[in-house]
């Protein structure tokens, strides 16, 4: 049984963070391990807009330590990692163990809006993080940020965004473009360095879609893990999820998961 890890902060609705990971990598029969960074809330008084505890960073070291303890995973991911220090302990770690398959989601803004939950740590992701993924996955906002670029309003600016994340180290870019640009067709953008991979589906609308970016990245950090080539994993990962986000049901008044169990539902077996 191959073993996946995510290093990434805890959503206690479910629906994100490391509980999306944990769910994702069972349905593609690995087994997940998790490093907790940061506890994510969400105030009901205010519109459920999220809030973030971060753990302490000698605590992550441990975590981690105790996982790598037992051999290193056949692939990784991380997540919301919430601190600055916590990033250094993170690169640390990875250094001196020097897993495979890394996956880098560099989550930096919530899906859906403009507001940057962890602006901060962009300088650090791009120089501590990049240059050891084997994929990153930012979403559109998060693509702008790193890249420098700011708001991206066309293909070839996420092109050009994509080509400027990968001179940062990643060996491959995937910016999930989402509904931004059409309302019939939902586009990712993938790129190796060489040449680019447009990968469309139809859109869904939903707002039962809490989790898909955290979904995604598991779901291609699994793929990898079970000998996938990264394009494969990514192809199967947006599959996954578009299944996951059909199935999705509210939670509250304001948004509603995803169903990670769908695409085994549907009949099919991810390993």
């Amino acid at each position: 049984m191959k073993k996946t890890l995510t290093i990434a902060g805890s959503d206690s609705t479910g629906g994100a963070g490391l509980q999306a990971d944990l769910k994702t990598f069972q349905e593609f029969s690995t087994f997940g391990m998790s490093a907790i960074t940061s506890i994510v809330t969400m105030d009901s008084t205010r519109n459920w807009s999220h809030e973030i505890d971060t753990i302490e960073p000698y605590i992550v070291k441990k975590q981690l330590e105790t996982i790598f303890s037992a051999g290193n995973p056949a692939a990784l991911k991380t997540g919301m990692l919430g601190d600055i220090r916590t990033i250094s302990v993170v690169r640390e770690l990875l250094d001196h163990y020097q897993p495979r398959n890394i996956v880098i989601d560099p989550v930096l803004a919530c899906k859906g809006t403009a507001g940057i939950l962890l602006s901060e740590n962009t300088e650090t992701i791009r120089t501590q993080l990049l240059p050891i993924a084997d994929i990153t996955t930012p979403n559109l906002i998060e693509a702008g940020i790193l890249s420098g670029l700011g708001d991206l309003s066309s293909l070839s600016e996420i092109e050009h965004a994509a080509k400027i994340i990968h001179e940062f180290g990643a060996k491959h870019v995937v910016i999930k473009g989402g509904r931004r640009f059409d309302d019939r067709e939902a586009l990712d953008v993938f790129y190796d360095g060489k040449s680019f991979d447009y990968l469309k589906s139809p859109i869904i609308h939903t707002d039962n879609n809490h989790g898909a970016g955290c979904t995604f990245a598991a779901a291609i950090t699994a793929g990898l893990a079970n000998g996938h080539t990264t394009l494969d994993a990514v192809k199967t990962a947006k599959a996954f999820v578009h299944q996951a986000i059909m199935a999705g049901a509210p939670f509250n008044a304001y948004l509603g998961h995803i169903w990670h169990g769908a695409y085994r539902d549907n009949g099919n077996r991810l390993t």
